[in-house]
């Protein structure tokens, strides 16, 4: 468990910890707009493109030995970032860190299935928790380590790889267990229908994600709020999603009709952004809070959902890896789109309301994902 937990925390530093200084580093190193945003992008379609490698790297190295690899390949590109002021070595160092995610991502959730069988969704829970720490302590903790340090934020930056060697240095304690001789077939289910539910679902909820986090903010400042005001907001939406990101794997697992949770969730994301579109001055913090909560569940359980669609660790991975691959993919996209239909129709109210019809989709296919009849078999070891 405390492999599980430190791996996770790992897998988000090293993006979000660029949220705070990232003007910062684009008028030192005389960086565009558009390129500095490629420590960030850049890892997020990494997450997409590379996340099909890594059943066949767990079958050729061994589970447990593929994800301290990862983690080591994580814990360099972050100490790299000690000699950041060379732009091109900065944004090198983001495709290490999303490449490592990658492959990290859908081995953890094999991981799980191997080790948790009888306790997946409490452990789920710990898991998507752990995410959601890593990435919000790199948002808040980045900017003031980087003040005690001197203003130097090359360190500010490497300072992510402490938690990372430590994290290393566990899984590197862990045996290696080599993949049965039946579960050599490393490609990933392609033509499962069901899995194309599971991956467009993951998409949906990954794409209203990033879309928020790239012009929420922007869409309160728009409806007369202040930058403080409207980052207050934001804050909220992000803070909330801690105890939420926890709570939603383990009362699906508990109380059991995660499908419908999965759905209550959609309906209560489509009424948030519905409001957002619309009538952006009713209550704009509850809102944001509500819509944490949602997205957040959505989240959560969408990491459990390979965990009980497939039979067997290497399944959950290739099952999670198309996922990945397929939602990381798609969701990148999304807040481009969103800003080209800000730019088209002048403002952010019929962009957000695309946003909301994204949602009400999600809560269809959430109804799809219902347990199958032969859930024993979906769930035999």
């Amino acid at each position: 468990m405390l492999a599980l937990v430190l791996a996770a925390i790992n897998l988000r530093p090293g993006i979000t910890s660029f949220a705070p200084l990232i003007e910062r580093i684009a008028t030192e190193l005389s960086l565009s707009r558009s390129l500095i945003s490629l420590t960030t992008a850049l890892p997020v379609l990494l997450m997409g493109l590379l996340a099909p490698l890594a059943p066949r790297l767990a079958v050729r190295f061994g589970l447990e030995r593929t994800i301290g690899l990862c983690l080591g390949l994580i814990a360099l590109a972050l100490l790299l970032r000690l000699f950041g002021e060379n732009a091109a070595l900065l944004i090198g160092t983001a495709a290490m860190v999303g490449a490592g995610i990658a492959v990290a991502g859908p081995l953890l959730s094999g991981f799980i299935k191997r080790y948790f069988f009888d306790r997946m969704g409490k452990t789920a829970a710990f898991y998507s928790l752990s995410m959601a720490v890593g990435g919000t302590i790199g948002v808040v903790l980045t900017a003031p380590a980087t003040q005690l340090l001197g203003e130097r934020w090359t360190w500010g930056l490497a300072l992510w790889t402490l938690p990372a060697i430590l994290a290393l240095a566990i899984w590197l304690r862990l045996p290696n267990q080599a993949e049965a001789a039946v579960e050599q077939r490393a490609g990933l289910p392609w033509g499962e229908p069901r899995a194309w539910l599971v991956s467009i679902y993951f998409a949906l909820q990954a794409g209203l994600f990033y879309a928020l986090a790239t012009w929420l903010v922007a869409r309160y400042h728009e409806a007369g709020f202040s930058l403080l005001q409207s980052n207050a907001f934001f804050s909220g939406f992000m803070l909330i999603g801690l105890p939420s990101a926890f709570a939603m794997p383990w009362l699906a697992q508990r109380f059991g009709n995660r499908h419908l949770m999965m759905a209550g969730c959609g309906v209560l994301a489509t009424i948030c952004l519905l409001v957002i579109a619309s009538r952006p001055q009713v209550q704009p913090l509850l809102i944001c809070m509500l819509l944490g909560v949602a997205l957040n569940g959505t989240f959560s359980m969408s990491l459990v959902l390979p965990m009980y669609e497939a039979n067997t660790p290497l399944a959950v991975s290739r099952l999670t890896a198309m996922m990945l691959c397929t939602g990381y993919s798609l969701a990148c996209f999304t807040p481009v789109l969103t800003g080209l239909g800000r730019d088209i129709a002048g403002d952010y109210e019929w962009p957000f309301f695309v946003l909301a019809s994204m949602s009400a989709l999600m809560s269809g296919l959430a109804l799809r994902l219902a347990p199958r009849r032969a859930a024993a078999d979906a769930m035999a070891p």
